[in-house]
């Protein structure tokens, strides 16, 4: 085999294998989108709307511990363009699937002082790591 084939099947072999490789970083934003089959050492990154001002926060509940690993606390970010104190953003968490199984990415938004009130919202995802 001559040097060209042989760096033409080396080439397409390789590219073959970059097709099938998950994405390392997954985004999610809606919880439509779950439940999630993640690889172990995939990153999964969080966005959700929120809005501290209005005293409601975003409190995770339940990490999936057994199969997610945080990368960093919370960020919040509000939109540059808003131009009004007290506009709405965004809340992101970053995590790490580490080891295969499987778990709850749970979150809850309510008022930290208020802890006997229902929360306005709820984020529920199952998670699957392999």
């Amino acid at each position: 085999m001559t040097a060209a084939r042989l760096l033409l099947a080396l080439n397409l072999a390789l590219l073959a294998a970059c097709a099938s490789a998950p994405k390392q970083n997954v985004t999610v934003e809606k919880q439509s989108a779950c439940p999630l089959k993640l690889k172990a050492g995939q990153n999964l990154t969080l966005t959700l709307p929120s809005n501290p001002t209005t005293g409601y926060r975003w409190a995770i509940q339940d990490s999936a511990g057994g199969v997610l690993r945080s990368l960093g606390p919370e960020v919040y970010s509000n939109p540059e363009d808003a131009g009004v104190v007290g506009a709405a953003g965004q809340s992101t968490w970053r995590f790490q699937a580490f080891t295969a199984g499987s778990g709850r990415l749970r979150l809850t938004s309510q008022q930290p002082w208020a802890p006997e009130v229902n929360p306005v919202d709820t984020f529920d995802c199952a998670i699957t790591v392999n």
